[in-house]
């Protein structure tokens, strides 16, 4: 890497990283070239140049303001750690000693303190110390208003005080551990200009750099989990603020892990798992894509990584994060677990359960393995049993994905293209007997294996049932899934056999297929890269479904009629408030509650906009798919295309 001073730019040869101060920054620290700017302004009292007056003059009060109250939060943080040390915190420190058996070192790591059973104590330290007007600290979420309006109270009162930091390391807001029993257990600072729950990771600030190193993070659900796994050397981990993990949480996640590797290890109880649940449904569609890997681990025996680790040490907790499942094998689990499959409403109910998480599937080939997997998990080791079911919970598949076959959502032209891509396939087939058992493993593994055409329909079943007279059906569906390398379907001369058989049973469909059974000179020269063509023609078939599937979902989504977001602050301006609920940020709980009613009203609109930009995003896939390593391919036959 070089760095010239005098030409103000850096290059990195080794990874083609390049550019100039800020831009180093923002890769260096995974952040914003806004949070940059004013990271550096703040710094170095520079400041903030902007084309208009008025809002040059706002983002100096707002600099001035995010600083005071950065101040405010930091005094704050002083005092609880200086009471963790005085005789007061003695409960405090025997609850770290006995029950959480951390370390002094891990204490001082973490910047632990402890708030005194006192209502005041911490306002009247800041007001008589340092001078602090209440209004402050009331901003810093530190204290509460009384009901009467007379003063305030401290917010943490008598609890076990954690420190939580931004990615700059800057103390924005506390959780509170209660130490007598009292509820709630936990108590975070409210939302304020510096802290916002859904935008933070406890820990991150310490865990970023081992999550670049190790190329993945462990997403933990509470405070102490992230401290102890941290002491045990588990230094990648990190925790949700008090709510499910949120887009803007993984988004920061994953400018810190490039391979873009999440393990989430929730508890294992209802709460944790409603938890991973959700987290999930942040991630999906980026999962779907192969964008993100997202991995689910749960402790045996109901146990947290706090739990875990005292019992087990980490070299066993780091064997577990290495196997943990992918979301999808977790979520079938979930589904199927507690189910008596020997009843049959319950295992109709694993059956719908699996249909609806698999047809969500964009990609055929993960399909196939998953479909084959769960089918061998219902039919509880029934081969047989196995295979129908396994047929079947295909065509559930594709009736809940919609197959993308039908005629309606077809544009000129396509047809015939459908047509070549079928007719190559078989000619390869035909005509190329080394390469019949990968065919049928790439016809299977993307769903192709129903040709659309009727002659091919009747050519491809002529086909199957001559190899399964001659090998047995057992031994062909094994080759078909890729059990057995299928040799032995390179003995059998298929065109001659074919052309006796049509001869006999179906003279006019051996009109229509005497291109395939006896090609031309030109059409034989073409079957010099089997693989090569079968990829093309393969590609070309799923595309062509997936685009009808993009009409039909594209015409399906434009039919519901949109509830805009005026129709709902209407509905929520006529029902009342619920008694219960918590008003301590009214702007933003109504915003939510809009947002909620949105989804809900426009349930059906939505999730046919999802799945139409999903589908939208697998063409890119095939399409990246098809140009994939293709310059290597035609240089070196050799190679299996399929591989790409």
């Amino acid at each position: 890497m070089t760095v010239s001073p005098a030409k103000q730019f850096y290059y990195c040869f080794s990874c083609g990283a390049g550019g100039n101060a800020i831009k180093f920054l923002m890769e260096l620290q995974r952040t914003s070239f806004g949070e940059v700017v004013l990271e550096l302004a703040r710094k170095y009292q520079l400041p903030i140049e902007t084309l208009d007056g008025p809002q040059q003059e706002r983002l100096r009060q707002q600099l001035s303001r995010r600083e005071q109250l950065h101040r405010v939060v930091s005094l704050a943080h002083g005092y609880f750690r200086s009471q963790l040390l005085a005789p007061e915190g003695a409960p405090a420190r025997a609850y770290l000693k006995e029950s959480r058996g951390l370390q002094p070192s891990t204490i001082e790591a973490f910047e632990l303190g402890y708030a005194p059973d006192q209502w005041d104590g911490l306002l009247k330290h800041l007001q008589q110390v340092e001078g602090l007007e209440p209004s402050w600290l009331e901003a810093a979420g530190l204290v509460v208003p009384r009901k009467g309006g007379d003063g305030f109270y401290d917010r943490f009162r008598g609890r076990l005080m954690v420190p939580i930091k931004d990615r700059q390391g800057r103390v924005i807001g506390f959780g509170g551990r209660s130490l007598d029993g009292g509820e709630p257990k936990y108590l975070n600072s409210p939302e304020t200009e510096l802290f916002e729950k859904g935008k933070h990771l406890f820990g991150l600030d310490r865990a970023a750099q081992e999550i670049r190193r190790e190329d993945r993070a462990v997403v933990v659900e509470g405070y102490f989990d992230v401290i102890a796994l941290h002491a045990a050397g588990i230094t990648n981990a990190v925790a949700a603020l008090g709510t499910a993990l949120s887009s803007q949480q993984i988004t920061q996640l994953c400018r810190c892990c490039e391979s873009k590797r999440l393990i989430l290890n929730f508890d294992a109880d209802g709460a944790g798992v409603r938890a991973a649940q959700r987290a999930i449904g942040e991630v999906e569609q980026l999962a779907l894509q192969g964008q993100l890997e997202l991995r689910v681990l749960q402790l045996p025996a109901g146990k947290d990584p706090d739990e875990y680790l005292k019992q087990h040490g980490a070299g066993e907790y780091r064997g577990l994060l290495d196997q943990a499942p992918l979301w999808l094998d977790w979520q079938i689990e979930q589904v199927l677990s507690g189910l008596d499959l020997s009843r049959s409403d319950q295992f109709q109910q694993a059956v719908s359960g699996v249909v609806a998480l698999l047809g969500k599937l964009p990609v055929s080939a993960v399909r196939s393995r998953y479909l084959q997997q769960v089918a061998e998990r219902l039919s509880g080791g029934q081969a047989r049993l196995a295979l129908r079911l396994e047929e079947d919970l295909r065509q559930q598949v594709k009736g809940q994905r919609w197959h993308g076959r039908g005629s309606r959502w077809e544009q000129a032209g396509e047809a015939s293209v459908r047509e070549r891509a079928e007719a190559e396939i078989l000619r390869l087939y035909l005509h190329c007997p080394e390469c019949r058992a990968a065919i049928r493993q790439e016809l299977r593994r993307r769903e192709l294996d129903d040709f659309a055409l009727q002659h091919h329909r009747l050519l491809w079943a002529a086909i199957s049932g001559l190899e399964e007279t001659n090998l047995g059906d057992g031994t062909l569906e094994a080759i078909s899934r890729g059990q057995q390398q299928g040799h032995e379907l390179g003995d059998l001369d298929l065109p001659r056999l074919l052309s006796d058989q049509l001869l006999v049973e179906q003279s006019d469909l051996q009109r229509r297929l005497t291109p395939l059974l006896e090609p031309s000179e030109v059409q034989r020269a073409g079957l010099s890269q089997p693989l090569l063509q079968l990829r093309g023609a393969t590609a070309a078939l799923e595309r062509q479904k997936s685009l009808k599937r993009c009409r039909h979902l594209l015409d399906a989504w434009s039919s519901q009629r949109l509830e805009t977001l005026e129709r709902c602050i209407a509905r929520l301006l006529e029902t009342p408030e619920p008694a219960a609920e918590d008003l301590s940020n009214p702007a933003q709980d109504m915003e939510s509650r809009i947002e909620s009613l949105f989804s809900v009203l426009n349930r059906d609109a939505l999730q046919f906009q999802t799945l139409y930009y999903n589908e939208r995003k697998h063409l890119e896939h095939l399409d990246a798919q098809r140009r994939a390593r293709l310059p290597e391919l035609m240089a070196n036959n050799q190679e299996d295309p399929l591989s790409a």
